[in-house]
C-alpha cells in the first residue's frame, strides 16, 4: 500500500497495490505495521456498509462530537464516488477546510480520516457501495453534521444533487452553532 497525506494533516490517500494474473487480482487493505507508520495504532471496532442507488446522491457532512470522535477508512467497492472530508479541530492550520478524492472500484484507493473531521459523499454512478472502518462505537447522543451546501465549506459537488436525506438537509450552517471539535 501505499500512503499519500492529504493536505489536511493526519488525512491519508491509500492506494492498495494489486498482484494480478491469469484469475483476476489480490490486494491488501489493510495491515496493521503499515497503518502504524502513519500512526495509526487504533483498533477498527465498527464495519459499514452504505449503499445509494442513484447517481448524484449525498451523504454528509457527518461526525460524532468528542469525546466519541472516530477515526474512519473508506472504501468503494462498486460504482464511484467523490469522497470529502472537513477538517473540524479549531486548533488545525486548516480548520474548515476541505478535501476530496474519487473513490472507486475501479481505482481501488481509500482514505482515512482522523479523529476531528466530517465526512460526507456524493454518488458519480448509479449503484454505488462503500464499505467504512470505524476506530470509536458508533454513538446516537454523539451523532452530528454539517450542511452540505454551507458556503463557508466551499465543497465542490460534482453532480447536480438527486437525493439526499431530510436529516442531512437540516444540519446547522456553521456560522449558526458550530464552534470546533
Amino acid at each position: 500500500m501505499t500512503f499519500t497525506e492529504t493536505i489536511l494533516k493526519g488525512s491519508y490517500v491509500i492506494e492498495p497495490i494489486p498482484w494480478g494474473d491469469n484469475r483476476g487480482w489480490f490486494t491488501r487493505t489493510y495491515c496493521k505495521r503499515e497503518f502504524a507508520q502513519i500512526g495509526h495504532n487504533s483498533e477498527w471496532v465498527q464495519m459499514n456498509h452504505s449503499f445509494s442507488s442513484k447517481q448524484g446522491t449525498i451523504r454528509g457532512m457527518h461526525y460524532q462530537k468528542r469525546p466519541h470522535s472516530e477515526i474512519k477508512m473508506v472504501r468503494c467497492i462498486a460504482g464511484a464516488v467523490i469522497d470529502v472530508i472537513v477538517d473540524l479541530r479549531n486548533d488545525s492550520e486548516t480548520f474548515l477546510m476541505n478535501f476530496s478524492v474519487e473513490l472507486s472500484a475501479e481505482n481501488k484507493k481509500m482514505i482515512y480520516i482522523p479523529a476531528g473531521f466530517a465526512h460526507g459523499f456524493q454518488t458519480l454512478t448509479n449503484n454505488a457501495e462503500l464499505i467504512y472502518h470505524h476506530a470509536a462505537y458508533y454513538t446516537p447522543e454523539a451523532e452530528a453534521g454539517l450542511r452540505y451546501d454551507d458556503k463557508v465549506l466551499n465543497i465542490h459537488w460534482p453532480l447536480p444533487l438527486t437525493e439526499i436525506s431530510e436529516r442531512d438537509t437540516s444540519h446547522p450552517l456553521i456560522d449558526q452553532t458550530f464552534k470546533g471539535l
